[in-house]
Parts: C-alpha cells; structure tokens; sequence
C-alpha cells in the first residue's frame, strides 16, 4: 500500500517579467511504505519542487494550482498550514543539500537536534537527548554521547551531514526526503554516510525519496528511480532497469554525462609551456587558532605541503574530508596565512595574507568557495554580486558595468534576467556558477576551484568543465581543481595530488591514477569512487582488503 502518492501535481510560478508558467506540469507518483525512491535529473528539472512538495511547502513566488499531495493519508496541498506544521518532522521529515546552512551557528548541535522534539512536545527533553545520542550511534558518527555539545565549527562536512539526518529522524518519521545530502562530500566520507543512511532506513522501515544528480549514489540507495526534465517526469522503473537498460533518450543523455571527457586540456597545454610556474606552493604549514609560544596555531591543518602549477594547466587536489584541500586553497589565497613556507605566482612571492597583497595579485589569484550557500550575500541580487569585483578591480560602473554582468552571465549558462533574483530564489547548481561568474569577473590568471561542480548534476557539470577547458584554451588559465569526483579531476586536470591529513601523500598524471599509483592511501581513495553498480557499496563491505585498508586510513 502507497505511504505516500502525488497524483496529477501541477505547480506555477510567475516569472521576472510577470509571465505566468508552469513548473511542475502534471507529475504522478506513488512511494510504499519502506521503499526509497530517487528523483534525478538536471537543475531546474523539478526535483526538490516535488520533494518539497510531500511536505506541503512551495518555494517563494511558486504556488499549488491542482493534484493532490497525500502523506498518511493527509493531503498536504488541501491541509492548513497547522495541520501541515503537524506532520513536519514526526510524518515527514527533511534533510537538506546544505547541512551548513541548516544549522545555526550560535547553538550547540545536541540543542538543534532535539528541536522537533521539542516544537512538537514528543518526549522530556532529557529523554530527547538520550535518543539523540542513540541516533548519533546508528549513523557512526564518533563520540556519539559527547558530539551533540559541540557548535557546528567544529566538526568535518560529513559529521555535519549526518547530524542533519539525526535532525530529520529524532521525531521518527515514516517518510524522509534526502535533498542532494552526499553532494559536497569526498568519496570516502560519502561511503560512511551512505552506509549510515541505508542502515537507518531499513532498521526503521522508512520511506524515503533521495534527490540526486549523483546516478552512481542514485544507484546504491534507490529501489526505484524517476527521471524529471522540465517539470514532467520522463521514464520511471527500477534501480537496475533505469541505470542499465534505459528507454528515454535523455536518461541515456543523463547516464552519458556521468564521465566527462578527458585529456582535451593536457594535450593543449602541453604545447609551450613555460618554464616559471604560474603558482608555486613551497612547504606551506598553517593551521587554526592563535599561535602559541613555539609560533604554531594549536591545530596544524598543512604539514609542509609543496605542490607547482604551470601557465595554462592545472593541477587537482584530492583526499577526504579533513586531509587539507580546502586548507591550503585559502592559504595559497591568502585568507589563511601560512606560519610558514611561500606562495609564489608568477615568479613573485606573495605575502602571507590578503592585506599584504596588492590589488593586482588579489585579481590575478580567484577562489570559488565550495559552499554556495554560504558564498553568496542573500541580500544583494546576483547583479550586484557579479558587479562589484568589477567595480572593485576595474573601476567598471553603470552601462559599462552592466554589459559585462550580462556577459559574464552568459558565459556560465545562466539568463540574463537572473541578475535581479536573490541567491534565495536560485537553485544549488545555479548558485554555485554565479560564484564562477563573480571569479572570472576580476579577469584572472589562476583559479582556485573548490569542489565547485560538487553541487552540480552531471549534464551541468559536464558543461561547467566544458565551459573551463574553453575559457583555458581563450585566456590561458590555470586552474587548481579541488575536488572528491575523480571523474571531473581526470576529465580537467594534468596531475593530481593526493593529501592525508594535512600531507602530500603523492602527485600523480591525471591520465594514469589507477596505474600509478603507490601509496595504499591513494589506493583506497580511488577504491571508494562509487561505480553505476547497484551491488557496489554492499560488495564493498564483503571485501576483506577493501574492509583492511578503511581500518587503517
């Protein structure tokens, strides 16, 4: 019997220009209890939409116009908003893409997780926190009784993800929606959270409906998958069926982008080369927290970490969450200066820290954050987000100004009209490539990316890399790709470097990773990279070397 059906949705918005259109255009589909089932699909195709929908919420500006939504027999289109208020987070519960932006950062997480509790008055508080920790155990996150009293700071992306699902499960929900929950993770974190996902689930016989553009993670999770373009559902069947015998020419096109082309940029770049690195890093150190007597911060994130990038190629940083990548992108930036070691661009030392830099070095040295969320101020419109590093660096206003945010918009695939929205109203993938937008907008020579196609689905990501390779080939671009898609690294990048613990474990040729690699680590790391295989995480737990190599990374 269907826990939960969504019978002839349709949904409507009212576009910039006061145009009424259709955004959701007649979508049905049925869940059973216990059953997860994956929406997948480009951004923009309607996934969260849906989702959002099973929880009788609508995004700003959009609005129900017929269906039905029911959940446990409520239909959440018809219900009041108290009545929906009810079931949210003890019928059906949310988990979100970003689990930074979900939490605030003033409380401690035990206090945040325990709030549906509390809101809606289901147990003492005491015994709240008791089964808090009890869920903190069954998604393996460490130290389960004494986590929940730190601040969201302090703990890695992947125990932050996690603990947003322990949000969504302390009311014990019977349908939870996973919103892009593993996108921003590195491969060896998202096993933990997807083997803790999995196993929660079928302990509590939950539904679930998973939005992903990540068809690899798609296929370890789901037991049935719904392709969505433009609103309207395109195929639906199983896991097996969807990822290996697909009808619909564009989930074949989805399945297609899910490995990006590789070596155009290698063999481009390779073509007179100059001998000065374009960005050399020489046995950096850094780390977190005011530094003690001995000139060291408490918490050493960069151990005399070394790497060179030469004019027109780039170089890929990989490794899990916590190993340094996104540490040494913002010393190598400036925004954390290194206790010691140099950074050196084009043959010129930097100082250690923004302040010492000239505005010429800020400009040629861009870094695209890996958070969008975060990145962007919600309260300026993405014109005024695009402009100001063209005002900042090159004096641009008015007229002037505005023809090249109308450019710059067109050159990361987004419309022109965009430049008056707020992050708010924009999408995860359409937010993180006005980030890009605001990057290029300083005319740079090299680009510090951090997972910045993480957030995207495989069609838009593939453009985004495509969109690079060009922008490479045009200005001579040097990019250092941080990223936990080994795909996406092979598919850009000529050499790799492989961190552990805030160490260089070894570079190796983007070509030949599997081939050359030497150490066990960067053998594991490569391991993890989940396959379109729908048996691939369970076969993981049954092999001995894979299970010997985890335990002792």
């Amino acid at each position: 019997m269907s826990f939960a059906e969504i019978r002839d949705l349709k949904l409507g918005a009212v576009t910039d220009s006061g145009r009424k259109v259709d955004i959701i255009k007649g979508v049905s589909l049925k869940i059973d209890a216990g059953e997860i089932v994956a929406l997948i699909g480009e951004s923009g195709s309607g996934k969260t939409t849906i989702a959002l929908s099973l929880m009788g919420h609508v995004r700003p500006g959009c609005h129900f116009k017929s269906g039905s939504v029911t959940v446990d027999g409520v239909n959440m289109v018809a219900a009041s908003e108290a009545a929906r208020a009810k079931m949210r987070g003890t019928n059906v519960a949310y988990v979100p893409q970003s689990a930074a932006a979900g939490f605030n950062p003033a409380h401690r997480l035990i206090d945040q997780v325990i709030e549906t509790a509390r809101i809606h008055d289901l147990m003492p508080m005491e015994q709240a926190r008791s089964k808090a920790v009890e869920v903190f155990r069954a998604l393996a996150l460490p130290d389960p009784e004494n986590i929940g009293m730190r601040y969201p700071h302090q703990v890695s992306g992947g125990q932050l993800q996690r603990l947003a699902a322990a949000m969504a499960l302390i009311g014990d929900p019977k349908l939870v929606i996973f919103d892009e929950p593993t996108t921003a993770l590195d491969v060896t974190t998202q096993i933990e959270v997807l083997r803790a996902f999995k196993s929660v689930m079928k302990a509590g016989g939950m539904a679930g409906v998973y939005v992903s553009h990540d068809l690899a993670v798609v296929a370890q999770i789901a037991d049935r998958i719904i392709v969505l373009k433009g609103g309207e559902i395109q195929e639906e069947g199983s896991a097996e069926q969807i990822l290996h015998a697909a009808r619909h020419p564009y989930t074949q096109s989805l399945l297609a982008a899910f490995k990006p082309v590789a070596g155009e940029v290698r063999a481009a770049a390779a073509e007179g080369a100059d001998p000065t690195p374009a960005l050399l890093v020489d046995q950096v150190t850094a780390g977190y927290g005011r530094p003690g007597r001995d000139g060291m911060p408490p918490k050493l994130a960069l151990h005399q970490v070394s790497c060179r990038l030469d004019r027109g190629r780039n170089l890929g940083v990989i490794g899990e969450s916590g190993s340094g990548k996104s540490t040494l992108a913002r010393a190598i930036a400036g925004l954390l200066p290194p206790v010691s070691g140099s950074v050196v661009l084009d043959g010129q030392k930097l100082a250690p820290g923004l302040k010492g830099r000239s505005l010429d070095e800020l400009r040629r040295l861009q870094i695209v954050f890996q958070l969008a969320d975060t990145a962007l101020n919600p309260a300026q419109p993405i014109g005024d987000v695009i402009g100001r590093p063209l005002t900042f660096y090159h004096g641009s206003r008015g007229a002037a100004r505005d023809a090249r945010v109308a450019e710059l918009l067109d050159m990361v695939h987004l419309p022109r009209a965009m430049r008056h929205r707020l992050p708010g109203e924009l999408s995860g993938g359409q937010k993180q490539r006005v980030n890009l937008a605001r990057a290029l907008a300083a005319n740079p020579e090299i680009i510090l990316c951090d997972e910045i196609t993480s957030a995207l689905d495989t069609v838009v990501a593939a453009a985004v890399i495509d969109l690079l390779k060009e922008l490479q080939r045009e200005l001579q671009l040097s990019y250092v790709f941080i990223s936990h898609d080994l795909s996406t690294v092979e598919a850009i990048c000529d050499d790799v470097m492989v961190m552990h613990h805030g160490r260089m474990v070894e570079t190796l040729p983007a070509d030949a990773l599997h081939r050359s690699a030497r150490d066990p680590y960067s053998k594991l790391l490569f391991a993890s990279v989940p396959k379109l295989d729908t048996g691939w995480l369970d076969g993981l737990d049954q092999d001995p070397g894979f299970a010997d190599a985890w335990a002792a990374r």
